[in-house]
Order: C-alpha cells, then structure tokens, then sequence
C-alpha cells in the first residue's frame, strides 16, 4: 500500500508538470482571442510578419555542411497596451556520408518564443509565455542571422537555457540625465511536453547600465537551476556603439557547473567612405575561450559545448548587396586538446517584412 502511494505521487509530479506548461499555452492561445474582442479596430496597429532567411556553407576541419533555415517572427499588436509576438525557426542541416553518397540530414523545426507581453507603465512590461531567456545579451539581441556579423554561434551560448517557459517583469527607468538601469526578472516551470517546447525549471534575472552619452551598456545575469541539482550561474556583458564611428563592440563572460568561458567580437562597416561599393563593406572579428567545467566531455559535446579547454579565433568579411541582402564569409582557427581545425563559413542573408493589414485613416 506504502509503495502504492509512492508511485502515484510520482505519477501525479509529473503530471503536474505537463499541466504547468499545457496552462503556459493554453494563456497564450486564448487571451489574444479576447484581446480582440475587446479591442476597438479604428485603434488597432497593424500586424507585421517579418524574419531572415539564410543558406550556408559551415566547413568544419574539412566536412562540408550545407544550412538552409528560414525564421518568421509575429507581431500582433492589440491596442496600445498588448502586444503578441513569436518567432520560429526552421532549419535543415545536411552532410555527407563519411563513406560518401548524396547530401542528408534533418529537418527541424522549434519555437522559440511565443509570449503575451502587457505594457503596464512606461517603466514595466510583464511577459507571459515562451520568451527568451533574458541570460547575456547574444540570446535576446545578437542571434537572428541578420542582426549577428560572424553566423558561427559563441562557445559559451549553451551554457544557459535559450527559452524558457512562466512568467517575466522587465523594464527600464532613468537613474539621472546621465544613466538609465534596465531590468529584467522571471521564473520559468519544466516543460518536457515536446522536444521543442523544453524548458528547465529556474528563476533569474538580468540587472544593466546604459550610458546615453557615452552609448555604453554594462551588467549582470543571474540563474538559479531548481531541479536536478539546483546549480548557479552567472555571467557579465558589455556593449558600446562610439558616436563618431561605425563600430559596433559586444562582449559576454559566463560562468556555471558545466563550464565557464568569455568572448568579444566586433564590426566595423566602412560607411564613412564616398564610394558606394565600399560603404557596403563590413569587417567583423571575434575573440573567445572555453574551460570545461564539471560534467564529462560526452555531456558536455552533448549539451553543444567542447569537450575540452578551447580558444577560437575568427574574422569575418560581410557585404550588404541591398538593403535587406547581404553576402557572409568568415575564416575562424579552434584550438584545443581535442585538436586543432579551421572554420570556414559562407553564405547569404535575407531580410523580409510583410504588413498583414492597412492602417487606418
């Protein structure tokens, strides 16, 4: 009888948890309904779908990689109070065989965020949904294709959840006329419900310092694993965009059981010359390094770390065809224990928005 309720105590945790995410989606599926149904149309803004869309070469220690992915991002404005936003990626990854043969390889397809954002004041916007873990600024900020100058990922991106499932406050407000502090604070269930909807469950935040005069931002994140074992992690970030130049400077450090690491890149576009042909020229570079942490070399490849203490070095040469299309190539060098390899990387980019409606007169 002991071992009976035992079992079904189990049973019902993990139930529990699949009804804490099918509640996440069931939010997000039905609010916006009555969103509209109590919002005027004379006031509503329009709807707009826009994204990227990218197709690359990734050559790795010599191994071709063909990456075609297309991400269309949703914004559903309702009112001016409510906004609903998503973003999806699909992507096919394709090789070939080591003994030969044709191009293969999956085709996936995940969601990386779905959310419900109310702007309560000028000051807070509470997010419900599948949001962005607000963790560094490359997750939130740097990582759609077109936005990011070298298209190979950092070292240390995996070492926190890129999506999280609950509920986030975010905001910013002015210190004095010379700063202004940004916040953003969540708490995030488990969610094992589908293999692209994971979440981990975790409360965090993200504290920064924005210097208008001097266009510098600086700060500190914050995560605290609350399952298996209930691990911290940290990291600091920097970005700085000079007003005199068109330069734009990032960097991230982070810190958790499964490893800690850094990097800094920049990129310079060549706008300030007359020609037109050289305007459109953008160089870019990256700087990083790895250190393993507490898990093994097998969990740490499968969590998308390296296996081993890693630095990585990589310049990249970007040119914009038009507004909207640009061409990538890049040559990076990785060194490790586990071996030494070059990065190669070509490709093009496309930008796209589409308005689902007309606006009111």
């Amino acid at each position: 009888m002991k071992l009976s309720v035992t079992k079904l105590a189990r049973q019902w945790s993990r139930i529990s948890a699949s009804l804490r995410a099918a509640h996440v989606l069931l939010v997000f599926c039905l609010l916006p309904a009555f969103l509209v149904a109590q919002t005027s149309s004379s006031d509503s803004p329009i709807p707009v779908l826009s994204g990227s869309a990218g197709y690359f070469n990734f050559v790795t220690a010599g191994q071709n990689q063909l990456n075609a992915q297309i991400n269309p991002v949703l914004l559903l404005p309702l009112g001016d109070r409510w906004l609903v936003e998503s973003r999806a990626e699909f992507q096919g990854v394709f090789q070939r065989p080591p003994d030969g043969g044709p191009y293969g390889g999956p085709v996936s397809k995940n969601l990386d965020y779905a959310q419900v954002d109310y702007i309560a004041n000028p000051y807070l916007t509470v997010t419900v949904g599948r949001f962005l873990t607000p963790f560094g600024i490359f997750n939130e900020r740097l990582y759609p294709i077109w936005i990011r100058s070298l298209q190979q990922d950092p070292l240390i991106l995996p070492l926190s959840a890129e999506s999280s499932d609950g509920a986030m406050l975010r905001g910013g407000f002015p210190v004095n006329a010379k700063a202004n502090l940004t916040y953003a604070v969540y708490v995030s269930a488990i969610s094992t419900v589908h293999n692209n909807l994971q979440s981990e469950r975790n409360v965090g935040g993200r504290l920064g310092v924005y210097l208008p005069g001097s266009r510098l931002e600086v700060g500190a994140s914050w995560q605290k694993l609350l399952q298996d074992g209930r691990t911290n992690a940290f990291g600091f970030y920097s970005a700085w965009q000079p007003q005199r130049l068109p330069l734009n400077m990032h960097g991230e450090y982070a810190r958790s059981n499964q490893g800690s690491g850094y990097w800094v890149d920049g990129a310079y576009r060549l706008s300030q010359f007359r020609q037109k042909a050289v305007r459109r020229i953008e160089f870019a570079g990256r700087a990083e390094q790895f250190f393993s942490g507490q898990i093994g070399s097998d969990e740490a490849e499968a969590l998308g770390l390296p296996g081993a203490n890693t630095r990585e070095g990589e310049f990249g040469l970007n040119y914009y065809l038009h507004d909207g299309l640009k061409a990538v190539s890049s040559y990076g060098r990785q060194f490790s224990s586990n071996g030494n390899f070059n990065l190669w990387t070509f490709g093009i980019v496309y930008r796209f928005m589409v308005p689902l409606g007309r606006a009111e007169q």
